[in-house]
Order: structure tokens, then sequence, then C-alpha cells
């Protein structure tokens, strides 16, 4: 048996346990609540009453970020769900060459790197979509391999590129961390993107991710007499997705009106100029956070659909991906008040610190940022929930918040590629099962988890 059927037989084994023993998310978020007041009252010596006051207190200090990032969804899945966007789709199908497999692997894994790196609700939404334009295109390429592919955005760079939840909270105004609605504040300064997803540091390891992630996919597309799986042009024409549809327009001055693209252009060009003015007076640096991320977006989905009825239509169904968000966040805001509103935060700090020093303490964050990510596969929300021990922890090992944040956002991108949520969309169109194609992913995090470890004692401890 070659090694890669070994990996994928590990890669599914790790699917199937996810699948069998993993509940829900908002379960997952409940048995972590469990948790963390077990450690409250047990650990940290906080009283019944103070820890439930502080757990219901906290869920309404994430109003505002809920709000953010549910928006940072939809926006993001309008501005794929254009014609515009579909027309682009079939053009770049087109690149490849149908006779050499590899380009199209090549091709799938730089687009699904490239939007991971741009926003990881687009990502998540393009990775899935642009495979049955792909294998449209290019009979001869493995169906299993073009899904991999379309995990590599997803499992590598989103977390640490310009959509990173934690590097955006940390530069948001008012964000929980430095303004909590219970407790003191974790950090006693904004940190903005310029420190975190546009430090020298950060962008040399995006291009190692990205390097490794996209040749080690396509490495792995069969060659030679191996079997190569495919599907019919039948079975690709009814996975083909179409773009939304307006409808019949409706009679009168209403719907005259309501289709006029007017209202688009308008509410859009005014999001992006009052965007541009902000970055002009006020620095990228300053400017660059989460509002100004979801204008981005927002006003780009604007003006793609340039009617106002096909706009409102995206949004809606782009709600079905943001409702994990908006239905989870209040439940973390909940543990990030009792991290913040008992002796819970400084007693798991002092756990960390004492089981680490400061030259191991990014490798401890990396690994078990990693493993939490297998149970909490929100970037944002565990953040939330991890900030106040780790960063009081490396604070007390005079590692830097900067430092410390880093380590999350890769060690929280690992997992992904051995996560079957994350791979929803990917199953979702291509009717395949995780299985089927996580031996692949697998082989690359086990690649990726080998060279971002050695980064993690080479990162430096003062950023």
């Amino acid at each position: 048996m070659s090694i890669l059927e070994r990996l994928s037989q590990a890669g599914e084994r790790a699917s199937d346990i996810a699948e069998r023993y993993i509940p829900d998310a908002w379960v997952v978020c409940m048995l972590l609540t469990l948790v963390a007041f077990a450690l409250a009252l047990g650990g940290a010596g906080a009283d019944p009453v103070t820890a439930v006051t502080a757990w219901g207190n906290g869920m309404w200090g994430l109003l505002q970020i809920t709000m953010q990032f549910a928006i940072a969804v939809f926006a993001a899945y309008a501005c794929v769900m254009s014609r515009a966007g579909f027309r682009l789709f079939d053009w770049m199908a087109k690149i490849p060459n149908p006779e050499k497999p590899w380009q199209a692997i090549l091709l799938m894994a730089v687009v699904t790197t490239l939007t991971g790196f741009l926003n990881w609700a687009l990502c998540f939404v393009v990775s899935a979509l642009f495979i049955p334009f792909l294998a449209r295109r290019n009979p001869n390429t493995d169906i299993r391999v073009i899904s991999a592919g379309a995990l590599m955005g997803v499992g590598t760079v989103t977390n640490a590129g310009l959509s990173g939840s934690a590097a955006l909270i940390m530069a948001t105004p008012d964000n929980p961390i430095i303004n909590p609605a219970i407790g003191q504040p974790l950090v006693d300064r904004l940190y903005p993107v310029t420190e975190t997803i546009f430090s020298g540091f950060n962008l040399a390891m995006l291009v190692v991710i990205s390097v490794v992630s996209i040749v080690a996919i396509v490495l792995l597309h069969p060659r030679g007499n191996a079997r190569v799986v495919t599907f019919s042009a039948e079975r690709l024409d009814a996975i083909l997705p179409k773009p939304p549809e307006v409808g019949e327009r409706r009679p009168g001055f209403s719907g005259w009106i309501e289709n006029q693209p007017f209202w688009t252009w308008f509410a859009g060009l005014m999001i992006l100029f009052t965007l541009a003015y902000n970055i002009a007076t006020q620095g990228f640096g300053r400017a660059w956070n989460i509002n100004a991320y979801n204008a981005v977006f927002l006003g780009a989905a604007l003006l793609l659909h340039g009617n106002p009825l096909s706009f409102v239509h995206a949004v809606r169904r782009g709600l079905d991906a943001a409702y994990g968000v908006i239905l989870q966040f209040p439940f973390y805001g909940g543990i990030f008040g009792l991290m913040t509103g008992t002796a819970l935060g400084g007693w798991l700090s002092g756990l960390f610190a004492e089981f680490s020093s400061r030259a191991f303490f990014p490798f401890v964050v990396y690994a078990y940022s990693a493993v939490m990510n297998f149970f909490v596969p929100s970037a944002g929300s565990k953040w939330i929930i991890e900030a106040p021990y780790i960063l009081g922890a490396g604070q007390t090992l005079e590692v830097s918040n900067i430092t410390t944040l880093l380590a999350y956002m890769y060690g929280d991108t690992l997992t992904n590629l051995i996560h079957p949520y994350m791979a929803i969309p990917i199953m979702a169109i291509t009717g395949l099962k995780f299985g089927e194609f996580a031996g692949y992913t697998f082989f690359v995090g086990v690649a990726l988890f080998f060279v971002m470890s050695t980064a993690m004692f080479l990162i430096p401890l003062t950023l």
C-alpha cells in the first residue's frame, strides 16, 4: 500500500470520527459552557451566583460584533451569487489545458488561496461553486483532487489573511477584548492590521503556507495507470450552479421602481466612497477593521448585482450561511463573560504559563488552537474564548500579544483541512462524501504541520 493510500485512509478515519462523535456546533458550544462553569467553580473558586450572572451578562457584550460578522458572510455570498461572478467562473475554467489535469488542480488551488486571503466567506462559497465549472471544462481531472484543492484556501490562509477574524477584532474600536462588557480589558490598545496581518513575519508565512499547500495538492493528482475519478457530462450539468433569478417583474409603478439599477449603484457608491475617504484621511492601518472590510464586499455586491431584487435575493440565500454566527456568538459571549467576570481567565493563564516556557509558548498556542478548532470551527468565536487566558499567559511569559495572536491564527486554520464542517458546500454541490477527498487534504495538513511547527520556534517573541 502506497503512502498516499495510507494517508487517504487516515484522513477518511479522521473525518468519520468527526462525523460520528462531534455534535452540532451549538451543542459543542453548550458543552464548552459546562466545562467553563466546572473550571470556574472547581478551579478558579467562583461562587455559583457570580459565575451564572457573569455568563448571562456576557451574552449581550457581543451583539455588535455578531452583526458585523453576519454581514461579512452574506455580503461575500452576495458577491459570488451575481451573474458577473458566474461568467467569471466559466471564463477561468477555460484557462487550463484539458489534457494536463495538473493545470486544473493548480488553478483551483490558486483561486481558493487568493480568495481565502481576501475573505474566508468568499472562499467558502467560491471554492465550492467553481468545482463543476472547472470539472466540466477539464473532464480528465480527478474530481476528488479538485474537491480537495477547493479546500486549500479555507484550510491554509483564511485566518491570517485580510478577513482574519481575530486580527480584525483586535483592530476594531470597542471590541470585547479591549472593552469587555464585564471585567478588565485584556489589552491596553488596539492592534492595527499593519502590525498583525501585514507584519513582515505573517506575510512571509502566508507565502510559505500557500506554496507548500499548492505544490502538495498538485503533486497528489493520480499519475500513470492510477485510477482517476471523473463525473459524466450529464452529472456535471446537473450540479452546475445557476445564478439567482429575479423573477417576473410586478406590474405598475412598484415593479418599475424596485427594478431600477439606481438604488444599488447609489447605495454601493456611497459605501465605497466613505471607505475610501476614511482610508485617505485616517490611513490604512487605522481605517481597516471589520466595518471597513464589510464595506468593501457589501458595496461590491450592490454594484455587481445592479438590480435591487437580485441583490436582496442573494442576501437572503447568504443568510443561511450566516445563521451559525447569529445563533452561536451570544453563547460564546457568555463563555467570554465567564472568563472575564470571574477569576477563570486568570487561573487558566497561570496554568498555561506554568506548563510552558517563553520559547515554547507559540508552539503550544499553535497546537492547542488547532485541536480546539476541531470542536469550535469559528476563528472569531474561538478567539473570544481563548483570548482571556492565552493573552494573559503570553504576557506572563513576556511574549508579545501580536506573537500570541499570530500563533493562534496559524493553528486555528490547520484542522480546517480535515474538518467535515468546512467541506459542507463542497459536499453539497458535488455529492461526494468527505472521506472520498479527505485523504488528499490530510496529506497537505501533515506537510503544513511540520513546516509551521518549525516556524513557531522561529517566530519573534517581541513582534
